[in-house]
């Protein structure tokens, strides 16, 4: 039980290390990185407690999210990219026109 509650506070300081940089960085990489540590907190605590139960579930279900969170990155890059080509910086707080 004690290797469980270790593998949470390291999924806890993921968490916190990730909310702290989409809530202090503004530039949309570091934003996008963020994000995928999140990610990889919630996985790691999907892999944790599949570990600890006697079931598979929480692993198959963390390959998926690994296979999700590849393709969302895909996707962002290419937001990012073409927001750089349009506005030559990638600064969120200046991408104005996208507002709805």
């Amino acid at each position: 039980m004690s290797q469980l509650i270790d593998f949470v506070i390291v999924s806890v300081v993921l968490v916190s290390i990730g909310v702290y940089g989409l809530v202090v960085k503004r530039n949309a990489i570091r934003m996008l990185f963020s994000i995928e540590i999140i990610i990889n907190a919630a996985n790691l605590n999907l892999v944790a407690f599949s570990r600890s139960l006697p079931n598979v579930q929480g692993q198959v279900f963390a390959l998926f999210s690994i296979a999700i969170a590849a393709a969302e990155v895909a996707v962002g890059l290419g937001l990012i990219i073409i927001a750089y080509r349009l506005y030559k910086e990638i600064d969120v707080a200046e991408f104005k026109s996208m507002r709805g």
